[in-house]
């Protein structure tokens, strides 16, 4: 749970940065080995963790990157070296479909999704040469469903993992590798990000423990995948040392920019005037 009571930035020491800040994380396997050792940390899906991080309801949250890219500049500082990436199968954001992903002309969204939803439709205009029409789960027929669906996170790896034990098994379009095969770049899903009103020095301060959490935390992967309660050891182990990620440098922010420049080329988000603020 999260206190409800404002932080007093200006009281917060740097080696207990966090102890003050409402914090929020994706509640999804992938995100875990970043919040090794956190204590009071709201967990959300992504959607409604952008909502709240925007609203001022939240001080820090590991958020969708197209919440960032569509901020205002200065709203958001981003925590440097960690964050949810892929580089090459992702295996956990993916179209399940029945015909060719060429053929397709609307995909159902999962409405927990904001960078996914995002991806998928650059990565159509770009990699099939359609723009596909988004139908909202709430509204989607069982037709619909079955013929194209776009689903992320947990959810996504429940599906797939039983339709892989059925035959004839589902198609799936791996958006992490689809990103890959086409830019030769990783691809970053998630950062921790802070509100831009945070004292600067705290900010700076919190980022550390950030950075020092997911150090602990990646180096805890076998453990991790040993306390899920909702997939197999064996399978958690691999996603989180195979399809996930956890660093960003230098690669990762340059998939960063050219999935930021094919956003504002869509008209998906304006076009910066100033780099992204990394502490």
């Amino acid at each position: 749970m999260v206190s409800p009571v404002t932080p007093d930035y200006g009281g917060v020491k740097k080696e207990n940065a966090l102890s003050g800040l409402r914090i929020g994380c994706v509640r999804y396997l992938n995100s875990r080995p970043l919040i090794e050792g956190l204590s009071e940390v709201r967990l959300e899906h992504p959607s409604i963790l952008a909502s709240a991080l925007r609203a001022g309801e939240l001080d820090a949250a590991l958020v969708p990157v197209f919440e960032v890219l569509r901020a205002p500049k200065g709203f958001y500082r981003l925590v440097d070296g960690v964050g949810i990436c892929s580089d090459g199968p992702v295996y956990s954001v993916f179209v399940a479909h029945e015909a060719e992903v060429g053929e397709l002309d609307e995909i159902v969204a999962d409405p927990a999704s904001l960078t996914s939803v995002h991806l998928l439709q650059i990565l159509g205009r770009k990699v099939c040469g359609r723009i596909f029409r988004i139908v909202a789960e709430k509204d989607a027929s069982e037709a619909q469903l079955r013929a194209a669906r776009l689903l992320i996170g947990n959810q996504a790896i429940r599906y797939r993992l039983e339709s892989e034990s059925r035959r004839p098994a589902a198609q799936f379009w791996d958006l992490g590798e689809a990103w890959s095969r086409w830019t030769g770049l990783p691809f970053v899903y998630a950062v921790w990000v802070l509100r831009g009103g945070i004292d600067l020095e705290v900010s700076h301060a919190a980022a550390d423990e950030f950075r020092a959490a997911a150090g602990i935390g990646v180096g805890r992967r076998d453990q991790i995948a040993n306390q899920s309660s909702e997939f197999s050891s064996e399978f958690a182990a691999r996603y989180l040392s195979e399809n996930i990620r956890f660093h960003i440098g230098g690669a990762q922010k340059r998939g960063l920019a050219f999935f930021e420049a094919e956003l504002a080329s869509a008209g998906f988000v304006p076009n910066r005037d100033a780099e992204l603020e990394w502490i």
